[in-house]
């Protein structure tokens, strides 16, 4: 007797929900299983919820913060924001943490990750080259470097200081109040805002 399986669209489903970070084999099942029994009036606004951020959202290929598609960056385009300070961040996630402490009124700049030499992720595939770019174009005075403070996070800070200082551009990093080996997604504005404010040189 052959064995018994989910049919087919129930098994793509768990293998793409396990493929989300966090989710587990089992946990992608139950997930799946809830869905399909007492969620299943949410499916459909799930699917219209996915679709629209696959048709209407995208990526400002200046700053790497997300944008609603026709529309301008809230970033790049603020007319208030200070110019020549800018903010590099790990991950767009990271942008609204920093805009919640009211701590910083420059621009960002998103590398989509930090170095990894372990994991193969190298200079090139982190948007280090248009950070440069718009340094030098915006004639960036200071850049603070708002990244997590891990190995890969100090590895990813300290290469980052070396080409910026190349450019004779002023390099700071948050400082006090950041906990070691965490990132920016464990901590509260009010830290965040101390450690924006007692950012230090990197020389």
């Amino acid at each position: 007797m052959p064995l018994i399986d989910y049919p087919a669209p129930i098994r793509e489903l768990i293998v793409q929900m396990k493929s989300l970070p966090g989710l587990g084999p089992r946990s992608a099942e139950r997930l799946v299983m809830w869905l399909m029994g007492r969620g299943a009036g949410r499916v459909g606004g799930l699917a219209k919820a996915l679709g629209e951020l696959q048709e209407r959202v995208g990526i400002c290929g200046e700053c790497g913060f997300f944008l609603q598609s026709g529309d301008p960056c809230p970033l790049c385009d603020h007319p208030k924001r200070d110019r020549h300070l800018m903010c590099v961040v790990e991950a767009a996630a990271d942008v609204l943490r920093l805009e919640g402490s009211r701590a910083f009124v420059g621009l960002y700049h998103v590398l989509g990750g930090k170095l990894s030499p372990l994991d193969n992720v190298t200079p090139s595939d982190l948007r280090i080259d248009d950070l440069l770019r718009r340094v030098r174009e915006l004639e960036v005075t200071e850049v603070i470097l708002a990244l997590g403070a891990d190995v890969e996070g100090e590895v990813t800070a300290n290469y980052l200081a070396d080409v910026l200082r190349e450019g004779g551009v002023m390099v700071t990093r948050l400082a006090q109040g950041m906990p070691a080996g965490g990132g920016l997604d464990h901590v509260d504005e009010l830290t965040i805002f101390q450690a924006m404010n007692g950012r230090r040189r990197m020389d």
